[in-house]
């Protein structure tokens, strides 16, 4: 576990111990965001996608990725964010060597899910878990929920109360023909039952995210999305 350090909230004073996470990289091997030392804290306003991840450099395996920003609740209500150090190290190049069977892929670890944001931080990081790099948000706006992307894939998430309907499956398929890409849907609230059907009918894979963070597949092309991995 990492060492806790001290941050002070420029609002209220107050001062907290923070205890930077620790997420796993797609090799296994545990990565937490290098404290920018000496750095104070900034209250969280407007929020962007690129300003709520950053850039981490696996200390194992050397692979380069996007992982939410830390950041932390004061009693007060203001949302700190917590300065990370940029790390310009280059990653090494690695010559593969053969194999004769496939890497296990390591447990996923999730993120609890309280917000709507942290729920996006789920979807992206077991996207990443199945093998999808560079996920972000997606530069076509769904007409429902959050669209997320990354290469060879188009993503949706309905993070409210409302099942995810036949229009939301067609509409999120619709895109993936137009990108010739893969296409993934979770909801928090399920599926209507005639979306589980028509998902079945043109293969989208369906997720229901629990408020663990943990996704459960709904349905075979799920199931073979699991599998399979990119």
């Amino acid at each position: 576990m990492a060492e806790p350090v001290r941050v002070r909230c420029p609002a209220c004073s107050r001062d907290h111990a923070y205890v930077p996470p620790v997420l796993p990289c797609a090799c296994g091997a545990p990565v937490s965001p290098p404290l920018l030392p000496g750095a104070a804290a900034e209250p969280v306003d407007d929020r962007t996608w690129d300003d709520d991840w950053c850039t981490l450099r696996c200390p194992v395996c050397g692979r380069r990725d996007r992982w939410p920003r830390p950041e932390l609740g004061c009693d007060c209500g203001t949302v700190l964010r917590i300065p990370v150090q940029d790390d310009q190290v280059p990653s090494p190049q690695h010559i593969p060597l053969p194999r004769t069977a496939a890497t296990p892929r390591p447990a996923f670890q999730p993120v609890a899910i309280r917000t709507a944001r942290d729920a996006v931080t789920a979807v992206a990081l077991y996207l990443r878990w199945l093998g999808y790099r560079d996920v972000r948000r997606a530069d076509q706006r769904p007409p429902s929920g959050i669209g997320l992307a990354a290469r060879g894939l188009v993503a949706q998430l309905e993070p409210s109360v409302r099942p995810a309907t036949v229009r939301d499956v067609e509409c999120l398929w619709l895109q993936s023909m137009t990108e010739s890409a893969t296409c993934v849907y979770f909801s928090l609230a399920g599926y209507v039952d005639a979306a589980r059907t028509r998902a079945d009918e043109l293969n989208v894979p369906l997720f229901v995210l629990d408020l663990a963070g943990v996704p459960q597949p709904v349905n075979g092309p799920a199931d073979e999305l699991i599998a399979g991995g990119t």
